[in-house]
């Protein structure tokens, strides 16, 4: 079991007004909501305004979790932002989070670990407080991802949304959040999902999409139902829990059929899995913030609760933590 000294104590979320239904998509690709319910579990997900981007989604989700935290932001020590759809190549979004809110003492960074980057966010997180090097540490997902969808691909159009979240790690030994970790990647699977950018080519394949997303989704998928199953067992067994000890599975929300198949094969049951996906889309690294922040508000999700957050996505890379919660009603 890992040693640790930080707690997750505050949760905040945001999401953009307008609102994408499986029937606006009819109008747009050859698609309907069956179809697309059937498939992906999906009914709506929310587009940000054209002069809203991910620096915008993120201050927001901050000041959503200022509102119910109990301490303070102006003693964050570092601010981590996970996102692959920044305003700019730079400066960072952490940066103009940080110039936001007058955070003068704060390093910041973002990371770019696609779908999976919550996870790896509050995994550098603990691991900065458990070394004594920081106290406080502000971890935010966000994504625009509606920027960067071709919405004449019916293969991706219908699965995408933008959202973001937020999550103050703080230095705790008393009551520490994290009890295990398990992260990996699967680089020769790049070519599976991918944006194009400077690069034209990919391990001597001609990339397509032209800044927009592509996606293999059967090749992704395999790899997710095979890869996170694995990811769950081994983290199991490094974190010394049994698989029934667990209250709640949050794994990335890309397709809640694909969750199913991933329970299917794991140890644990559907019915314990917390997810965002039916009404907010994939928001990639959003997903599972927006998830936990949806499951403190209602009640389901508890001080204590013992639970293992699952991002995967585009690299091909994973993140797994075993985590108790350490938000306070």
């Amino acid at each position: 079991m890992n040693t640790s000294a930080a707690r997750i104590s505050g949760i905040g979320s945001y999401v953009p007004e307008h609102i994408l239904t499986n029937e606006d998509l009819e109008k747009l690709v050859d698609t309907n909501d069956e179809w697309i319910v059937q498939r992906t579990g999906i009914r709506e997900r929310r587009i940000a305004a054209e002069e809203e981007f991910t620096s915008h989604l993120c201050i927001r989700a901050v000041e959503d979790l200022a509102a119910s935290y109990k301490g303070t932001l102006n003693d964050v020590e570092m601010v981590i932002v996970a996102t692959t759809t920044p305003d700019y190549p730079y400066p960072s979004v952490a940066c103009l989070v940080q110039n936001h809110f007058g955070l003068e003492r704060a390093g910041a960074l973002d990371v770019n670990a696609t779908c999976a980057g919550f996870a790896y966010g509050l995994h550098l997180a603990n691991g900065l407080i458990t070394a004594g090097l920081h106290k406080k540490v502000l971890v935010i997902a966000g994504e625009t991802m509606s920027k960067v969808t071709n919405y004449a691909d019916r293969n991706t159009c219908i699965l995408f949304g933008d959202g973001a979240g937020a999550a103050i790690v703080e230095y705790d030994p008393e009551s520490p959040s994290f009890e295990g970790a398990v992260l990996g990647s699967e680089g020769s699977g790049g070519k599976h999902v991918y944006r194009s950018g400077l690069a034209a080519t990919l391990d001597g394949m001609q990339l397509e999409g032209e800044g927009k997303i592509y996606q293999n989704g059967r090749e992704v998928y395999k790899w997710a139902v095979r890869t996170v199953p694995e990811g769950i067992t081994r983290l199991l067994e490094a974190s010394k829990v049994n698989a029934q000890e667990i209250d709640w599975f949050v794994p990335h929300s890309a397709n809640l059929k694909m969750i199913e198949s991933i329970c299917e094969k794991s140890s644990i049951p559907v019915q314990k899995t917390l997810t965002s996906a039916e009404y907010y889309g994939n928001t990639s690294s959003a997903t599972i913030p927006l998830s936990l922040q949806l499951a403190q508000r209602n009640g389901t999700l508890k001080f204590g609760d013992r639970l293992i957050i699952f991002g995967f996505g585009a690299g091909l890379t994973y993140a797994g933590l075993m985590l108790r919660w350490g938000v306070k009603d």
